[in-house]
């Protein structure tokens, strides 16, 4: 006899998941009510990033792997609790997605043709006013996401020993459009002292402290999640102590910025890291960057909600008040610093990436110049 049919609400969930009253419930197989609070269903959370977290310390790695969904349920408890806070607020929403068409098939059954037809779906599923598909940049975007995440879970399949290779690894090449080029705005130096000349009322606040994040920014090449955590702790005698967030579970680069160069010359980073502190709203923080409270402008769950408004404003001023009139984002700043170093080696080192390839491709937007 076959499963009766999960409801709407219930698809991409995990066995004996339920959504109701907008929050997420374990029914309890019978026999285990101890290991639940004594309770026969059990309350995970409202969010489902929270409900995957209780269900992973409740269960543990008592999983039966059999499909593809199940691999993805051991995925979300075993893997995904290790990566960034953003990232673990994403990856339940991706693996949701990827219930609807691959959870019931086995691990043997996925081929590359089905990894094809999932994005062309996936990518237009967004619909016009007419109730048309249409093409959804964001949507294709996020298929890119749900599409690696389901490649390394049959990564780590291959590791706990259900497969003995992985089905479609270097098998799939999900091109870019064509037409779609990717971001090469460079950021003028002129453009730069432009912004540095924003006048405000205030000797503190947002654009005091936005004109030395730049200016650090532009010293150091850092990304902006490293920018934010920095703390007053982090400045030593030698220099900037940095462990870049994004590698922390991988490459776990750690660098220090010197404050002077091998030959005593001033490397220029000790004048905008007094220039951060100067703009702080309050002294007493911990962060070199803060908001009115004190807090960081990190949030728990890996947002940067509050800079990004700031951010805009700041960007809104400058197009609006001086020479400046194309907007560039916060990260072009970083790709300014690998632009500018003078050799390909040099950027790496600076950015802290893990290869060149990876510097060339997304950091080097200046134009060469032919002698």
């Amino acid at each position: 006899m076959s499963p009766r049919k999960r409801n709407p609400e219930n698809t991409g969930l995990p066995k004996r998941w339920k959504a109701e009253h907008g929050a997420y419930f374990y029914q309890v197989p019978k026999g285990q009510e101890a290991a639940w609070d004594g309770k026969k269903k059990f309350r995970l959370g409202s969010a489902l990033h929270e409900a995957y977290k209780v269900w992973a310390e409740r269960l543990g790695s008592q999983i039966d792997v059999r499909k593809i969904g199940d691999l993805l349920d051991r995925y979300l408890l075993e893997v995904t609790p290790a990566k960034a806070p953003r990232t673990q607020l994403d990856e339940p929403g991706y693996v949701v997605q990827l219930k609807i068409p691959f959870g019931h098939m086995r691990l043997q059954d996925i081929e590359p043709q089905h990894i094809y037809q999932y994005f062309d779906k996936r990518k237009d599923r967004t619909k016009d006013k007419q109730g048309k598909l249409k093409k959804d940049r964001k949507a294709k975007t996020q298929a890119r996401q749900e599409l690696k995440l389901l490649s390394h879970a049959f990564t780590k399949a291959v590791e706990w020993g259900y497969i003995k290779a992985h089905p479609f690894k270097k098998e799939v090449r999900l091109d870019k459009e064509r037409g779609q080029k990717s971001r090469d705005r460079y950021i003028e130096d002129w453009e730069i002292a432009e912004c540095l000349t924003l006048q405000s009322r205030r000797k503190r606040g947002s654009v005091k402290m936005i004109q030395a994040y730049i200016r650090l920014k532009r010293a150091t090449g850092l990304r902006m999640s490293d920018m934010l955590l920095l703390k007053q702790a982090d400045a030593k005698e030698d220099g900037i102590h940095v462990k870049a967030s994004k590698t922390r579970n991988s490459t776990g680069t750690k660098q220090i910025f010197a404050w002077v160069d091998e030959n005593g010359v001033d490397t220029g980073r000790r004048a905008p890291w007094d220039a951060c502190l100067a703009a702080r709203p309050l002294d007493i923080a911990p962060w070199l960057f803060c908001t009115d409270e004190g807090e960081c402008y990190v949030e728990k769950n890996g947002r940067t909600t509050n800079f990004n408004s700031v951010w805009k404003r700041f960007m809104d001023r400058v197009l609006k008040e001086t020479r400046v009139t194309e907007r560039f984002a916060e990260r072009d700043i970083r790709a300014k610093v690998g632009s500018d170093a003078e050799t390909l080696e040099k950027a790496r080192q600076i950015l802290g990436n893990a290869t060149i390839r990876i510097t060339q491709k997304h950091y080097r937007r200046k134009p060469d110049i032919v002698r």
